[in-house]
């Protein structure tokens, strides 16, 4: 907590303020009761004037000032209620700039570390996100953050104003008269028993809160982006169900957690009307005595001190409860700040040494949380500048995994990956990326316009440097085919395009950045064969000096590359070209022989 608490440094002059402010609006609620009770004994009952005249004291100094020494109980009361006006708009205009005050400094808190949790999380690496959750960082980022926000507002507002209230009230009405502070050591045991008995129960709950509502933000994020899947499998009811399931866990813990909270209520207004009947009971005894001092205006006067003084614990209630929250989302909110990226950052920009362009040592891969045997083990391999380099192998042999390596998406658990001849870890990761253009799998669109998706391999790109990428991705046909052309937006994760040409627009988004090296991963397998070729050709006459690394399922996608790479239970059995590779590797050949059966099946049936 007291690391986040760093970030309202930049609005101390509102967090100052703020409390300043609200001491001015109590002060003015605890005035009020005060001159109340000169309108009631003094203005109202008939013989007020003469009591006036006989105790003297500040309301006979007040009408003495203004009125001379002759005036009515009307002007009496209007003074009165002048004064109590009077101050309640100034008392209004401290509560107004308070919450003025108090909001800009909680906002701006909340949009500071909104801001740096972001940042953090985009910081780290894949793995990291991964052991998080997306379910649970959106609700870090967006629900816990809000708890803060609302936490550090009360705290400039609430901890000022239940303390003062609580205390102001109590002198008050011990001024009064000092029997009412009999009432007081009666109600307030109840009180503070009833709130350490209810908070106690309730803390621990919220952690609970919080986590059942990673479970329901994490079934709606997996439903929403995979409704496709949903639809198609026709599991509407099953992923309503788990969706239910994930609800009613949250609405149960929540329910508990409310119905603790409920109990306050009734029991402070139970305790409160009683102390207003003891309050009245010990005034009507004090009167039918004679004391003096204790009149009707004294009793009224009571019991809204008395009442302050109830709803001030009542308003601790609230703060001892905003307090569970706000401990419980910021110890989630400091997990997330305090884990810090396994991908370090070098200080290495890109040098041009060797013609070498990609280099892997003896590389092992395992994934974190993985166990058994390593995706891969003992891999090397060496790419030239400029070459076209394809992988190939079964499903799951590590293909991905092994690229995934050069941008550093992951580290290698053993050995060493060289870029230009130097260790991708002595490398800045922006100037490493920055030289990277990496076509993933699953094509990842953003909602905005054509261009403006084309444009993020390069933020500088012309409009000309946009379309020339889209020709060579074979992307501009379709593209002007749409009303708006590049101007057409683009429904979330590309949802209004098809498969292959979203792939387009992927290749055409790594194009504009104009790589060094450009990893296409399995990028071309919802193209024909067709469009296929005259990409592949579009490549070849743009990217003469680009390292192109490519991975594929067909032959026919890797057939001219220069080399290619067969991998086979995690590491490299074979690597060289097309012919080389069916003269010796008899993987390779049963790749090849397979798909040409199953080309010429296809070929029969139609």
């Amino acid at each position: 907590m007291k690391k986040l608490f760093c970030y309202i440094k930049p609005y101390r002059f509102f967090a100052v303020v703020s409390p300043l402010l609200m001491m001015g609006e109590v002060l003015a609620d605890l005035c009020l009761p005060f001159l109340m009770s000169f309108i009631v004994d003094y203005g109202i009952e008939a013989d007020g004037l003469t009591k006036l005249t006989a105790d003297g004291g500040f309301a006979s100094f007040v009408m003495s000032l203004l009125w001379g020494s002759s005036y009515t109980q009307l002007q009496l009361i209007l003074t009165f209620g002048i004064m109590m006006l009077v101050i309640t708009l100034i008392g209004g205009f401290f509560g107004v700039s308070c919450a003025y005050t108090a909001s800009r400094a909680a906002q701006g808190f909340g949009n500071d570390l909104r801001c740096d949790t972001y940042r953090r999380v985009m910081s780290l690496s894949i793995e990291q996100t991964d052991r998080f959750t997306t379910g649970s960082l959106v609700t870090r980022m967006t629900n816990d953050i809000s708890m803060m926000v609302d936490f550090v507002e009360q705290l400039l507002r609430m901890f000022v104003r239940a303390p003062m209230f609580f205390l102001g009230g109590s002198v008050m009405l011990l001024l009064l008269e000092v029997r009412f502070g009999t009432v007081l050591l009666l109600s307030l045991p109840l009180l503070l028993v009833t709130l350490i008995v209810v908070l106690s129960r309730a803390i621990p709950m919220y952690s609970t809160l919080q986590k059942k509502l990673d479970g329901v933000n994490s079934v709606v994020q997996e439903n929403v982006s995979g409704a496709r899947v949903v639809k198609a499998y026709v599991c509407e009811e099953h992923e309503s169900q788990r969706f239910a399931d994930a609800n009613h866990a949250l609405c149960d813990v929540n329910y508990r957690v409310l119905k603790l909270m409920a109990i306050v209520t009734p029991v402070l207004t139970v305790i409160q009307n009683g102390a207003v009947i003891a309050l009245i009971w010990i005034g009507g005894i004090r009167i039918d005595a004679g004391a003096t001092g204790m009149t009707t205006g004294t009793i009224m006067a009571g019991i809204s001190y008395v009442t302050q003084v109830v709803m001030s614990i009542m308003m601790v209630t609230m703060v001892f409860q905003s307090i569970s929250r706000a401990m419980a989302s910021g110890k989630r909110i400091a997990e997330v700040l305090d884990t810090h990226p396994v991908i370090k950052s070098g200080d290495r920009s890109g040098d041009d040494c060797g013609e070498i362009a990609v280099e892997m040592k003896n590389v092992s891969f395992r994934y974190p949380t993985a166990a058994g045997r390593p995706v891969l083990h003992d891999v090397d391999l060496k790419i030239k500048k400029g070459e076209t380099f394809a992988i190939i192998g079964a499903t799951g042999c590590g293909k991905t995994s092994l690229v995934n390596l050069i941008p550093r998406f992951y580290d290698a658990t053993e050995g060493e990956v060289l870029i230009n001849g130097i260790p991708i870890q002595e490398y800045d990761l922006n100037d490493l990326r920055q030289g990277i253009g990496y076509v993933m799998q699953k094509s990842e669109l953003f909602s905005d316009t054509v261009e403006g998706n084309i444009r993020w391999g390069d933020p500088e790109a012309t409009h000309e440097d946009v379309v020339s990428a889209a020709r060579a991705a074979q992307a501009d046909d379709f593209i002007s085919g749409f009303s708006d052309g590049y101007d057409t937006m683009i429904a979330e994760k590309g949802a209004s395009l098809s498969g292959g040409q979203k792939q387009r627009l992927s290749i055409a988004r790594a194009l504009t950045r104009k790589p060094e090296i450009l990893i296409l991963d399995d990028s071309t397998s919802a193209l024909d064969l067709a469009t296929e070729a005259r990409l592949q050709k579009a490549l070849r006459e743009r990217l003469k000096d680009t390292t192109v690394i490519m991975i594929a399922q067909r032959i026919a996608s890797v057939r001219n590359a220069d080399r290619i790479a067969v991998i086979e239970n995690g590491t490299v059995t074979d690597c060289a070209s097309h012919d080389e590779l069916m003269r010796t590797s008899a993987t390779y050949r049963d790749i090849y022989q397979s798909q040409m059966k199953q080309t010429e099946e296809g070929g029969n049936e139609v």
